[in-house]
């Protein structure tokens, strides 16, 4: 029995010249932070689950010294209609880079945005500041949606204990 293999497919060619077409720039290019987050509907809406993401490379500056903080973002929620949609989230942890904010409220600010776009049934932030003066900070911050009961089962994050080693 011969084997038939198809030929790989030719990118589409422009009507004007022989070079491949490119598609149209994105309204956000992936090279520009955005505090704009984008969403989708939620493909299980009728159940709990648990959506993890994790950003290990956030930044901003102290807004008192000016130097550079580093942490690393855990963010767990229970969407309820709508999910994030991934990139957006990239593009908006991004914005922060240049911005002066102190942890405790850069960590509330992006729990804050995140229930406001998705409405969430549950929503927790937890940032993992990297040494700051000898000192490790941690901030964890949670949205339960009014009368969502839950499952108790969701574990609070188990921070272990930061070393410079």
């Amino acid at each position: 029995m011969a084997r038939t293999s198809a030929a790989p497919k030719k990118p589409a060619r422009s009507a004007q010249t022989d070079a491949p077409q490119q598609r149209p720039l994105p309204p956000n290019p992936p090279s520009a932070p955005s505090k704009e987050l984008h969403v989708f509907p939620n493909p299980a809406p009728e159940r709990d689950y648990v959506i993890q993401f994790q950003v290990p490379e956030f930044t901003c500056h102290c807004p008192l010294t000016g130097q550079p903080d580093f942490a690393h973002f855990t963010i767990d929620m229970v969407a309820d209609q709508l999910c994030v949609e991934l990139k957006s989230l990239k593009m908006y942890m991004w914005s922060f880079r240049h911005e002066g904010a102190f942890h405790e409220k850069v960590t509330n600010d992006i729990l804050s945005t995140i229930v406001a776009t998705t409405k969430p049934r549950y929503a927790r932030i937890t940032a993992r500041w990297y040494v700051r003066g000898g000192i490790y900070t941690n901030v964890v911050a949670e949205h339960r949606k009014k009368g969502w009961k839950g499952d108790t089962i969701i574990p609070a994050p188990h921070l272990p204990t930061a070393t410079g080693l």
